[in-house]
């Protein structure tokens, strides 16, 4: 079997002698061609590959762009299967042999890459070396064969794309509507999995990537060729490049099952299920949903798991009550027009011992406050905290008051952050002086990530009036929490009239139970909510005087008087009885 490794140079020359050098060290002779096809190089790359007698070579007499050089590339390989590689990149021990091995592991597998040093979407991972000496007595120790290292993804970067030469004689070359580079790789792995195979990356291989020398020098033109070309995926594929693809590894952090555990995980705005996949690379025995407003985005995602293209506020779910371990909103609930609403819909289909899984951007953040009060700015913006599709913005604070509200508890919670240069930090100490308390960390944080379970306290008071004429079982029930939390939870959940009736039945159900340390908070909110509500004022009196506050009933029979006559003179026979007694 026999690989075409096809490299574009245009200059770099250096780079290019340490890359071509490495594959004639490390890789078996016969294994492998070389093809290079030089864009117009002006540094002697020319006159140096003219020397070699063992590269297959193409020289355009100007600087066709990436995509159309590998194609030119591919159109004169041989191999069985064909290597993009950078002619930035150093290769190691093994490293074709085990791409390879994982190439033909399946006949699902389209095409595969590696892991290196410098490198986005995850296929990057911590190395401390710092000579090629050094990485490569690194890499030697790193590449052993490990299938359980293998991870499938939606897409593989494109500076070592190891692919069936018969996936190419399906699907066609790469795109050259990409050129001069960016987003091609994005769109052949988008073309190699709509056609039935899979990618994988190979967490077991590893060789050195310099990165994008051929780009850096010109960093203002590359933003712009990128802002371009991620317009031209979108318009072919009806998707966002930047956004639809994410990882959000912070989220996947905390799960936390035995790798074993066939968990059942949603995800709200899966996008094209990036997340979802990452997940089943971590949980082989997860089963996957999702919800996906974008169409196009759904129908990706649709390949790796179970997902409705639906708007999540249009409460369409089908789905069993009590089926998820997780449910996921990773920057979702700011793009809502009633997040509360979704968050207490969505629910019932947590198990009871489910975790909702939530990352928001955080509107305190010093850069927002920044813009407000220095430069007297608010402008919305592509991607970011002030994301102009951001319908909903929250702090800290919010955010636990929508979990309380929505009957959830919050039982983890971090924080993502920025670096933080001399100058914000000087305001960032500013900002902390007008508070009365320290939120130097809030203003420091852009993202808070947070893990919720269901709180039960929730589901008690939903069912609190079913049980107004058992005051045992109320307290009982509610026994185990605060009596500030219960008024809360009556808060959220009832309104006006209903709200008051509730305070005053809790109040009477403690005093009846002899939890008399508990009864008075119980009466005071329920007279705060309707302060003519008789009911209210003559409980709140008649315990007053029960627990001898005699000066303090006094004043709330006072006020019972000018609200109902009849319940005051009711009272004040209850009082003259009770002061016998006594």
């Amino acid at each position: 079997m026999k690989t075409s490794i096809v490299i574009l140079t245009y200059n770099q020359l250096d780079y290019t002698k340490l890359c071509i050098e490495s594959i004639r060290k490390f890789t078996a002779p016969g294994s492998y061609e070389l093809i290079v096809v030089d864009n117009a190089s002006t540094d002697g790359t020319i006159s140096w590959l003219h020397e070699q007698g063992d590269i297959k070579t193409i020289f355009n007499e100007s600087n066709l762009g990436f995509p159309k050089g590998c194609n030119q590339g591919i159109a004169i390989s041989s191999g069985d299967n064909i290597l993009l590689l950078n002619n930035d990149t150093v290769v190691t021990e093994r490293w074709l042999e085990q791409l390879t091995t994982a190439l033909y592991s399946d006949d699902t597998v389209g095409a595969v890459s590696c892991v290196t040093n410098n490198c986005s979407y995850a296929q990057k991972i911590t190395t401390s070396y710092t000579n090629l000496e050094q990485m490569q007595r690194f890499a030697a120790e790193y590449n052993a064969t490990d299938p359980t290292k293998w991870d499938e993804r939606l897409k593989l970067i494109g500076f070592c794309y190891l692919i069936k030469s018969t996936v190419i004689d399906r699907i066609g070359v790469l795109d050259e509507i990409f050129s001069p580079g960016n987003f091609e790789d994005d769109d052949y792995s988008l073309r190699i999995r709509k056609a039935g195979y899979k990618l994988l990356l190979c967490k077991d291989t590893f060789i050195h990537h310099f990165g994008s020398v051929s780009f850096g020098e010109m960093s203002a033109k590359y933003s712009q060729i990128l802002r371009n070309n991620a317009r031209k995926y979108e318009n072919k594929w009806g998707f966002s490049p930047l956004y639809s693809q994410h990882i959000r590894m912070e989220v996947i952090k905390l799960i936390d099952e035995p790798t074993d555990s066939p968990i059942n995980v949603l995800e709200v705005g899966c996008a094209c299920g990036g997340t979802l996949l990452e997940i089943k690379n971590r949980y082989k025995n997860s089963h996957l949903y999702g919800i996906e407003l974008n169409e196009k985005a759904a129908e990706v995602a649709k390949i790796i798991a179970d997902v409705q293209p639906e708007n999540v506020e249009n409460d369409v779910m089908n789905y069993e009550e009590g089926f998820f371990d997780y449910i996921i909103f990773a920057d979702v609930l700011e793009h809502l027009y009633d997040p509360w609403n979704v968050l207490t819909n969505i629910r019932k289909y947590l198990k009871p011992t489910g975790k909702l899984l939530i990352s928001l951007p955080n509107i305190m953040h010093h850069s927002v406050m920044s813009d407000l009060l220095v430069e007297g700015n608010f402008t919305y913006a592509e991607a970011g905290i002030l994301d102009r599709t951001h319908m909903r913005f929250f702090t800290l604070k919010e955010i636990q008051r929508m979990s309380f509200s929505t009957g959830y508890k919050i039982t983890q919670i971090g924080g993502v952050s920025t670096g933080i240069s001399k100058k914000e930090e000087v305001f960032i100490d500013r900002l902390n002086m007008l508070s009365e308390s320290d939120l130097k960390a809030q203003f420091g944080t852009y993202q808070y990530i947070l893990s919720s379970s269901k709180n039960p306290l929730y589901d008690v008071m939903l069912t609190i009036m079913d049980f107004k004429d058992q005051p045992h079982t109320i307290v009982e029930k509610l026994q185990e929490y605060a009596v500030q939390d219960i008024i809360s939870m009556v808060n959220v959940l009832f309104k006006d009239d209903s709200k008051t009736e509730v305070l005053n039945l809790l109040g009477v159900g403690h005093f009846e139970n002899g939890k008399y340390e508990r009864v008075l908070p119980f009466f005071e909110q329920a007279h705060l909510a309707d302060m003519f509500n008789s009911e209210a004022l003559y409980n709140i009196s008649y315990f007053l005087y029960f627990i001898g506050e005699n000066s303090a009933a006094d004043e709330y029979r006072d006020e019972l008087r000018n609200v109902d006559k009849q319940a005051y003179e009711d009272l004040s026979e209850v009082v003259k009885e009770m002061m016998v007694s006594n």
